[in-house]
């Protein structure tokens, strides 16, 4: 008796109720994290991911909050290993069915008593992937890696979704780590040349060069060239891990080598670095600011891919993957290519608001370590004011005016924090300190001051002063903020005063 085909499993369509339900369960999820209430939005957003499968931002919290409620302690519940084992063999058995919706359902029963369990994501990957859903596949395996950075079977198997998608950066760099553990492994030892060759000939899209021939001499070229660069690479980076070997406490090896890894755009290996040299260093400062730059780093690309897929699609670009002439050789997938307007637009501002946050954050620690250094409390306190925390912002302004060189700046930065406050008296007199002591270069400042300085006069009543200080930026620049209009405006409640 032949044996029945196997359909491929396809994600559900969702209807517009569906839609609804997993967008409101989504917000109570959100709101119950904000008040501490861990369990419950963990079982919202359960049932998010159930009704929606395929949405990256309600798996993406649910992974946070499955972390954070066992504080990040990289194990989950003291009695995971009784609680887990039934969850475990539904996810097998669901696997062997080609039921991969119950693949990601049971993992997720698994997670939520240990987030850190290593066979569970790589199941769950494998069931993404299958399912079309090669982002979220990348988000498990890479979630993996917070605890397992170096496992071999991990690493392998994000290296060849990486591959899968064109990503051969990053797929280079998990092959090599796959190497370092097993240096005997044939597979592993050729992908990083072989694919470092590939990246270089798809970026210069050298394929139509030499016309898909492999003697070409071109070709071998750049292949010689991408080699070269890797084993210099290779090289480089063995001299460091030598020092590092060598002594294991000195902060600036592992800096010197993340920093090595962000050149070549390396930014796996240079995070796994950072977060290796914090126990042997007893969590050092500098490291602990690296990674803190690191990930932001990595957010403000996100943000900057984010803008670009916006254009793309507001233009309708030949490179847009939904435009007719789009090129049929785009490799590396999308992961923005089905959002609307609406959702990029969402995520845009979601984006900046973490970057502020994380800045805030970095700026904070930076002020509290190096109170000498006043320009950290200068980029703390501009941060606090463009969020809206105005009263921190003027402390924060208030200790950095103290540093000369930064006065004009400090004194600027808190005339729009005094007027966010209605206070015009004490805005004015630092907007003035500010022109007094603007350095003679800096002429979009002084044509922003003018123009405070102008307005907030006009609104007090002082409407003289305020065509004094209107003509003088206009004379500057006439368009800036339609000074011109506002100048006979002012001069026309003087002349009916």
């Amino acid at each position: 008796m032949s044996a029945t085909p196997v359909t491929p499993q396809r994600l559900p369509s969702l209807t517009a109720e569906q839609r609804r339900i997993a967008q409101e369960s989504f917000t109570r999820a959100k709101e119950a994290l904000s008040n501490q209430q861990i369990d419950y939005a963990i079982e919202l957003l359960l049932t998010c991911c159930r009704i929606d499968p395929a949405n990256f931002l309600y798996r993406q919290t649910l992974r946070k909050a499955q972390k954070d409620k066992y504080g990040h302690n990289l194990r989950g519940s003291r009695f995971a290993f009784l609680t887990t084992p039934r969850w475990k063999a539904r996810v097998k058995a669901a696997k062997r069915a080609r039921d991969y919706l119950k693949v990601l359902e049971y993992g997720e029963q698994v997670l939520c008593r240990n987030p850190w369990d290593l066979g569970t994501q790589l199941d769950m990957a494998e069931a993404f992937d299958a399912l079309g859903l090669s982002d979220l596949a990348v988000f498990t395996l890479d979630q993996a890696r917070q605890k397992y950075p170096k496992d071999a079977t991990l690493n392998r198997a994000l290296a060849r979704l990486f591959e899968k998608r064109g990503d051969f950066q990053k797929a280079i760099v998990l092959w090599q780590l796959v190497k370092e553990v097993h240096p005997t492994d044939v597979e592993a030892a050729h992908k990083a040349k072989d694919l470092a060759a590939r990246e270089t000939i798809q970026k210069g899209q050298y394929e139509e060069v030499v016309g898909g021939s492999k003697e070409s001499p071109i070709l071998g070229r750049i292949e010689a060239r991408a080699n070269e660069k890797q084993d210099r690479l290779s090289r480089d980076v063995e001299a460091l891990l030598k020092r590092i070997e060598a002594d294991p406490t000195e902060p600036s090896l592992y800096v010197q080598l993340a920093q090595l890894y962000r050149q070549h755009q390396q930014w796996d290996r240079a995070k796994a670095v950072l977060e290796q040299g914090l126990g042997p260093t007893g969590q050092a400062f500098v490291l602990q600011v690296e990674l803190m730059e690191l990930e932001l780093a990595s957010v403000r690309r996100n943000l900057d891919l984010v803008e670009s897929r916006l254009q793309q699609v507001r233009t309708r670009q030949p490179s847009d993957p939904r435009s007719p002439h789009s090129s049929a050789k785009s490799t590396a997938a999308d992961p923005y290519e089905d959002l609307s307007i609406a959702e990029l637009e969402q995520l845009r501002e979601q984006l900046r608001g973490e970057i502020e946050r994380r800045e805030i954050e970095l700026y904070q620690l930076k002020a509290d370590r190096y109170p000498e250094q006043a320009v950290y409390r200068l980029e703390l306190g501009e941060r606090l004011l463009r969020i809206g925390q105005v009263e921190a912002a003027i402390v924060e302004l208030q200790q950095a005016r103290r540093d000369e060189r930064l006065k004009w700046k400090a004194a600027l930065l808190l005339g729009h924090a005094f007027r966010q406050r209605n206070n015009w008296r004490l805005a004015q007199r630092n907007y003035e300190e500010a022109l007094q002591l603007l350095p003679p270069a800096e002429e979009e400042a002084r044509k922003e001051i003018l123009f405070e300085l102008a307005q907030g006069n006009a609104t007090a009543g002082d409407l003289q002063r305020a065509l004094d200080l209107g003509h003088e930026l206009a004379n500057i620049d006439y368009a800036y903020k339609n000074i011109g209009r506002l100048l006979e405006e002012w001069n026309d409640r003087l002349q009916s005063a």
